[in-house]
């Protein structure tokens, strides 16, 4: 069986930690170099019933896109809830390891996962990577779909490809205009909204698209029509996980680890439920409520 340090080195030979943003906290978080790894546990968060599965599993190591703590602690304190992830990881000998932005950046990475799960073909990054001389690595990825589709039947793809949430996929743009060409990006994108007007694309999926840079976004598109197709966060970066897992497998088998890797199928969006607006009232121009209604806006 490999030792921690052997499997970590392999992970970073992936994801180096050098190309994270220098904002980012990844690597390894707890766990000692010395210790056998036989069960490698992949996940989109590091949250308690991701810890408490991993221990379910008898995982020696779980690997999260999202770091533990990114902004930094003065403590691991069980009353904590993230000391509480740290408590449990070190009682059960399990290692936890990161790999965010150096992933989202990675040729293959998150991005490639997100255009795999909808069965794009990628044309190369959203974002190029200036320090790869390939072309290959950079945030966001360029697609094209296997034949056009309109917004309305890529929206429903992506909801059927993509693991179910509460929220589903949101639509901004006319749901009749076709789309041949698609920018994709896992996590938080609308940060990539000048990229993606100079890609050209037809339509853009990504996650976390807030109303003032997607309403400026979509008036400045008004000539030319541009589809926002915002899904979960958590939703957008889970194929990942299956990707990563498949890319540690490969390197267990090259090496003779006989490694067993599992992704977890749990659901860590934190959104739990969804409640449809009420339909459109006879004559008005939108979905909004009247002045009369119990939700109009103050």
């Amino acid at each position: 069986m490999p030792r921690l340090s052997e499997v970590i080195a392999a992970l970073e030979s992936l994801w180096p930690a050098e190309r994270a943003e220098s904002w980012d906290a990844v690597g390894t978080v707890v766990g000692d170099p010395g210790q056998e790894v036989t069960r490698v546990l992949f996940a989109v968060d590091p949250v308690q019933e991701i810890a408490d599965e991993a221990v379910q599993l008898g995982a020696d190591l779980l690997v999260t896109h999202h770091p533990l703590y990114l902004r930094g602690t003065t403590t691991v304190a069980a009353s904590t809830f993230k000391g509480r992830v740290v408590h449990t990881l070190i009682k059960n000998d399990i290692a936890l390891h990161v790999a965010h932005t150096n992933a989202d950046t990675a040729d293959p990475g998150v991005s490639d996962a997100l255009a795999g799960a909808l069965d794009l073909r990628v044309t190369g990054p959203l974002v190029p990577d200036a320090a790869d001389p390939e072309g290959r690595r950079g945030l966001g990825r360029v697609c094209e779909l296997d034949h056009p589709l309109t917004v309305r039947e890529f929206a429903a793809r992506a909801a059927e490809r993509l693991p179910a949430t509460a929220q589903g996929i949101r639509v901004a743009g006319d749901p009749e205009a076709v789309v041949r060409t698609v920018a994709v990006s896992g996590g938080s994108g609308d940060s990539l909204f000048d990229h993606v007007r100079a890609a050209g694309v037809d339509a853009f999926l990504t996650a976390d698209l807030r109303h003032h840079p997607a309403s400026e976004f979509m008036a400045d598109h008004a000539h030319r029509p541009l589809a926002l197709l915002d899904a979960a966060h958590w939703a957008t970066e889970w194929p990942w996980c299956e990707l990563a897992a498949a890319q540690l497998d490969q390197i267990s088998d090259r090496h003779g680890w006989d490694l067993r890797v599992h992704v977890s199928k749990t659901v860590t969006d934190p959104w739990t439920a969804h409640a449809a607006s009420a339909p459109v009232l006879p004559g008005s121009a939108s979905g909004a409520p009247s002045a009369d209604s119990p939700g109009a806006p103050n």
